[in-house]
């Protein structure tokens, strides 16, 4: 019940007379009531529709993967683009400086996994003293797998 329709109701006669000052107050504390706990309903929901809407929204299941890893992959080739078995492939990490070594297979294969994302890394090759072209991988490349193919010139 409003305000505005305790005062009319005040003012109205009613058959039997006025209506009593003790049924007002009890109008009037039971519509303070029901205004303090709308309102405070009100306060409730708007804050949790903030807090709702301040939070980022993040992928659960990206939480639970983690961080994507890069992966850099290729084959060692001379320069009749034949596959080199045993050629020596480094990758060196461009923050640590630290270098990892993988030695090809039968194919001419190898494979880094693992990579981080904000880190630059150069690899190449070498095999019986010779060495490939320096490749560059950079933090800025957003792609998560590479396929690089190293020529040692013979």
């Amino acid at each position: 019940m409003t305000m505005k329709t305790l005062a009319v109701l005040s003012k109205r006669k009613m058959s039997s007379g006025l209506v009593s000052s003790r049924i007002l107050k009890r109008m009037k504390c039971f519509s303070y009531l029901f205004r303090s706990i709308a309102g405070k309903m009100v306060l409730v929901s708007c804050s949790f529709a903030a807090f709702t809407l301040a939070t980022p929204r993040v992928n659960v299941l990206a939480q639970q993967r983690g961080p994507v890893q890069r992966v850099v992959q290729g084959k060692v080739m001379d320069k009749s683009d034949a596959p080199l078995q045993g050629a020596v492939v480094y990758l060196k990490d461009g923050h640590s400086l630290a270098v990892k070594s993988f030695i090809s297979g039968d194919q001419g294969g190898y494979r880094f996994g693992q990579l981080a994302q904000n880190t630059d890394y150069e690899i190449w090759a070498e095999n019986n003293g010779k060495k490939s072209a320096v490749k560059t991988i950079s933090s800025f490349d957003s792609k998560n797998q590479f396929v690089i193919n190293l020529k040692i010139e013979k």
